[in-house]
């Protein structure tokens, strides 16, 4: 049994969005914790989730590496099975948790996705794209993004063919967790702020 942290309301006739981690960081990072417990404050029902190699991280005290795709994969078709049906969930998540749900989400018939940070290519290898999939994308998707991310600035995805179904904001001067520079004007609390306006505001939509 997939092993849950939920925030928001226990009852609910709305959507609930299911989120899992990044790959160095768990489910209750503090990265994490803003994001669900900020769209929680909202209304919106959120649920986190870790993979196994996380699980085994935190159950060990030892590091290592994350799980093969597959696993991943699986573990998100099986997160996705445990919460019910797809179309009352909205899937994602921070990096490589938004980008294995972007590789299930039309399968799984969910009826949003949301990537915080999406990996679109390693940082410095811009040739090695994550994008293919995302070209015939049919669940509607709210992809947030960094500014400075190295893992995907605005000249190199403005470059990628995307689906039509996926809408791409960007937080002005972020990192790959959003967090901006201090002569920026801004700070990491104003892009948090910001992405979760986003991220209830496409729930609500849906």
């Amino acid at each position: 049994m997939t092993e849950f942290i939920f925030n928001g309301p226990k009852k609910t006739a709305g959507l609930t969005l299911v989120l899992a981690h990044g790959a160095g960081g768990p489910m209750d990072s503090p990265f994490m914790e803003t994001i669900a417990e900020g769209v929680a404050k909202a209304g919106i029902r959120a649920a986190r989730f870790e993979f196994p190699y996380m699980r085994r991280r935190r159950e060990t005290g030892k590091g290592g590496a994350p799980d093969a795709g597959p696993v991943l994969m699986q573990s998100w078709r099986e997160a996705i099975e445990e919460l019910g049906r797809g179309e009352r969930l909205v899937i994602g998540g921070k990096s490589m948790g938004g980008r294995i749900a972007s590789m299930v989400a039309d399968e799984a018939g969910v009826r949003g996705l949301v990537c915080l940070g999406y990996p679109f290519h390693p940082p410095g290898k811009p040739e090695q794209t994550r994008t293919r999939h995302l070209e015939v994308l049919r669940t509607p998707a709210l992809i947030l993004q960094g500014s400075r991310d190295p893992f995907g600035k605005p000249d190199e995805v403005a470059q990628y063919k995307l689906s039509r179904s996926i809408r791409l904001k960007w937080l002005e001067d972020g990192d790959h967790s959003f967090k901006p520079r201090v002569h920026s004007g801004r700070t990491e609390a104003d892009n948090l702020g910001a992405a979760i306006a986003d991220l209830v505001e496409f729930i609500e939509a849906l």
